[in-house]
């Protein structure tokens, strides 16, 4: 059992967390750590924490909001579809149900491969590495981008994770796993047999069946690209914005 190597900012916020932390195990509510101190767990990447992520089963968001305000907290649900807030002070705890695409919902899984490790003096159960790699694969945007992160796990994680389950996580948005994989070949040229080749060979299959499904569908006519035209190779059909599912 490792000691997770994340690091408050200030002293009053670790103690914040440590008599949180102790009081939602007295709730008897499950729920793991994530955010910063489960990554540096995983990855040995040391890192500055403002906050700490609780991830809990939907039902018991509610719950455990409940247990705070009567503990004497500030609560509220700014995102009802999958995150909460404890407060004190300038301290909060953010629990999170699910991700703000709706897609990486917390389920018994979750629970099924959680470590135990020491946060803060405390131990608690962390969100499992294959959960975190894929929640984190879909956070793309101008103002955040974890790409980096997924990076630092898969250098660090890879060889032991389970595979199969992260492939089944990522359903039927295998394409951002498959290009997380392909940059992290390009970043950790030296660490790309972190990832088992028959991963790869899986993903490009997959690849290739939906590039032949899709020129098919291009050459019947029923062309869903989103762009206003798509001629396809061979065939001579161009697709009009009319017949694109996205143009009506």
């Amino acid at each position: 059992m490792e000691t997770s190597s994340a690091r408050a900012i200030h002293d009053p916020a670790a103690d914040f967390y440590i008599d949180a932390l102790k009081k939602l195990q007295d709730t008897g509510i499950p729920f793991l750590v994530g955010g910063a101190f489960a990554f540096s767990h995983y990855s040995h990447v040391p890192r500055d924490t403002k906050d700490v992520d609780i991830f809990v089963r939907p039902d018991d968001c509610p719950r455990v909001l409940e247990a705070f305000e009567k503990f004497g907290y500030q609560t509220e649900m700014p995102f009802p579809h999958w995150l909460g807030k404890i407060y004190a002070d300038n301290h909060f705890i953010d629990v999170i149900f699910s991700s703000g695409n709706g897609l990486a919902r917390v389920d018994d899984l979750w629970f099924d491969h959680a470590p135990r490790t020491n946060v803060l003096g405390v131990i608690v159960r962390l969100s499992p590495v294959e959960e975190m790699i894929w929640s984190k694969s879909f956070i793309l945007e101008r103002e955040r981008f974890d790409g980096a992160d997924v990076m630092h796990l898969l250098r660090e994680t890879g060889p032991s994770l389970d595979w199969p389950r992260l492939l089944m996580r990522f359903g039927d948005y295998w394409r951002v796993l498959l290009s997380q994989l392909i940059l992290f070949g390009f970043v950790y040229p030296d660490k790309r047999q972190n990832v088992p080749q028959w991963v790869m060979d899986e993903l490009i299959r997959r690849m290739g069946v939906s590039g032949r499904t899709s020129r098919t569908t291009c050459a019947t006519g029923r062309c869903s690209h989103a762009s206003s035209t798509c001629t396809t190779s061979g065939t001579g059909n161009t697709a009009t914005p009319a017949s694109s599912p996205r143009a009506r």
